[in-house]
């Protein structure tokens, strides 16, 4: 198929394009939100091809896959087709529900032609999708391998935009962990992180932005993975920690309960005992290595990446029958 899709989380991108279907990427002067084209910091096949505005009219896209309302729109203006009738369509709605949870209605809610996709059954648990039929994927990785040295006693955690987005990442509980251990913290738009938390340098280190193949190296490394997000859908980053073997620290709270398993980890809603789960892990390497195997094996038998592509195949093919 030719499936049309916009350069929204590049992360679920780098899994999903790694099907048997041409991926239209829709590329616009100014590379911005409408048109950001192939990634750059993330190693996409040659199937996936940059088309501008003007070139999708020419194309004859077999499904379209919308992850924002204004998807929705630019169908229309620039292939003027209406998704859902004259364009099969799928919504994919990679967050948790924001705002009066657990009343907030989905914006597709009001319709029954396009079917939305939720990477987790929390986030199809905790919407109000109203009329929409829905249909739970989760998530799959390319796996980078079973990389874990540990060999550096710090943490790792990686969250885009702390800064910005605050108590939602759990930028606040950055103090209290790096207190039970030195940290690196690996994300976009982490510029103030440091004054925003009044975190000590010496302590936290920062690495905004890497490449994913650089910061799977350097997440190995480390002793131990922390999540401290405590409103997101699943965050990509805990699972690809996971197939690197590493151990994880995680805040118990959406779909963390369900991905990471006892035996690879500690997961609770109290920060004082996460931290303590922290500093165990540092100073014992075999109790951090024997937790990193078992999530892995976890990680690799939900989360594997020929699962998530079936699955897809599997709901493009029900909605361009």
């Amino acid at each position: 198929m030719k499936v049309l899709l916009w350069h929204v989380h590049g992360s679920w991108t780098t899994s999903f394009v790694q099907g048997p279907h041409e991926y239209l990427l829709p590329v616009t002067p100014d590379r911005g939100p409408d048109g950001l084209g192939r990634a750059r910091t993330w190693d996409w096949p040659a199937s996936v091809r940059e088309v501008t505005p003007e070139q999708l009219r020419e194309e004859d896209v077999d499904v379209v896959v919308l992850q924002r309302t204004r998807d929705l729109e630019l169908v229309r203006e620039w292939l003027g087709r209406e998704p859902g009738r004259d364009l099969p369509a799928v919504f994919l709605e990679h967050n948790a529900p924001d705002g009066a949870v657990p009343d907030t209605r989905h914006p597709l809610a009001d319709q029954s032609e396009i079917p939305i996709a939720h990477v987790t059954y929390f986030n199809e648990l905790f919407y109000d999708n109203g009329a929409a039929p829905t249909v739970v994927v989760e998530h799959g990785i390319v796996d980078p391998g079973e990389r874990y040295t540990g060999e550096l006693a710090r943490a790792a955690v990686v969250v885009n935009e702390p800064v910005r987005r605050g108590r939602y990442t759990g930028g606040d509980l950055l103090p209290l962990f790096a207190r039970a251990a030195p940290l690196d913290v690996f994300g976009m738009g982490l510029t103030g992180l440091h004054e925003r938390y009044d975190l000590d340098p010496s302590r936290v280190g920062l690495h905004d932005d890497p490449p994913q193949a650089a910061m799977h190296a350097e997440l190995a490394r480390r002793r131990v993975y922390v999540h401290p997000v405590r409103w997101t859908s699943l965050g990509l980053s805990l699972l690809e920690a996971m197939h690197l073997g590493m151990p994880v620290v995680a805040l118990a709270t959406t779909e963390a309960v369900e991905a990471v398993p006892a035996e690879a980890g500690v997961l609770s809603t109290r920060p004082a005992r996460l931290a303590e789960a922290v500093r165990e892990f540092v100073h014992d390497p075999d109790a951090a290595r024997l937790a990193g195997k078992a999530a892995r094996a976890a990680a690799l038998d939900r989360y594997g990446l020929a699962r998530f592509l079936a699955d897809w195949d599997r709901l493009l093919g029900e909605v361009t029958r």
